[in-house]
């Protein structure tokens, strides 16, 4: 699965960001790389701490990629809107 988005800015904020960047794209792009590559590390974090506290848990992937794995493979993974909704008060 791939996600597009898709921001739209007013001219007038297009010329102000331009008195600043070379190009507007290449930027946004990499504060998406940037935003990805935190949410990573915090979820790696996350999982190590998740498995660790796990006593059925044997062995851990010894990569961030496979920890993130390991955490959305469980059953009891909820990302931020399931964990909003479950804290909103009834």
């Amino acid at each position: 699965m791939a996600l597009t988005v898709t921001v739209n800015i007013s001219d007038a904020d297009e010329k102000a960001m331009l008195n600043d960047l070379l190009d507007i794209d290449d930027w946004v792009q990499a504060a998406v790389v940037g935003k990805i590559n935190n949410c990573k590390k915090r979820m790696a974090i996350e999982a190590t701490t998740v498995l660790k506290a796990d006593p059925s848990i044997e062995s851990m992937p010894a990569t961030d990629d496979g920890l993130i794995a390991a955490l959305f493979d469980r059953d009891d993974y909820k990302n931020r809107a399931e964990r909003d909704a479950e804290e909103a008060p009834a």
